[in-house]
């Protein structure tokens, strides 16, 4: 069996990226973005699949989009207002620094269960209901869930 040796240029093709605090978004990245709600965008592809997945559930009107791409300069308001709101242990474990956020890609979305309050950084979503109906067809439209519980690290 061959195997290819993956370069730099490599690890940045396509959808199939790392991004985490070891691995930052390499700066001046190009993002096609489309709205997938007001205010909320996407990669292209990666909108048109979220809103496909949902209309197949019907859960246009119970799930909420809450934060899709931001810039760096938004993941570094979020990290310095989780900081001065939350403290330093909360921020570290639920925030991303800049340039290690998915969210940055285009490809990250954060969804909660809609409400009349939504947690911007740990939105509500449960396992049971029309969320538990999207965590079960989610994979098929190119989603996963990211930081299950116990597997935060």
């Amino acid at each position: 069996m061959k195997y290819k040796i993956l370069t730099e240029k490599d690890i940045y093709r396509g959808n199939l990226i790392l991004v985490n605090a070891e691995t930052p978004v390499k700066s001046g990245e190009n993002v096609i973005l489309s709205e997938a709600a007001p205010n909320v965008f996407l990669q292209r592809e990666a909108a048109f699949y979220l809103t496909e997945a949902l209309r197949k559930i019907g859960g246009e009107d119970g799930i909420v989009l809450v934060s899709g791409f931001r810039s760096r300069r938004e993941q570094s308001e979020i990290y310095k207002m989780s900081l001065s709101e939350n403290g330093e242990d909360f921020t570290r474990r639920y925030v991303a620094l800049p340039d290690c956020s998915e969210h940055q890609t285009g490809l990250a979305i954060d969804l909660g269960l809609k409400s009349d309050e939504v947690d911007f950084i740990r939105p509500d979503f449960p396992f049971d209901g029309i969320c538990g109906e999207f965590r079960k067809i989610a994979s098929d439209f190119g989603f996963v869930l990211r930081y299950p519980k116990e597997k935060e690290k």
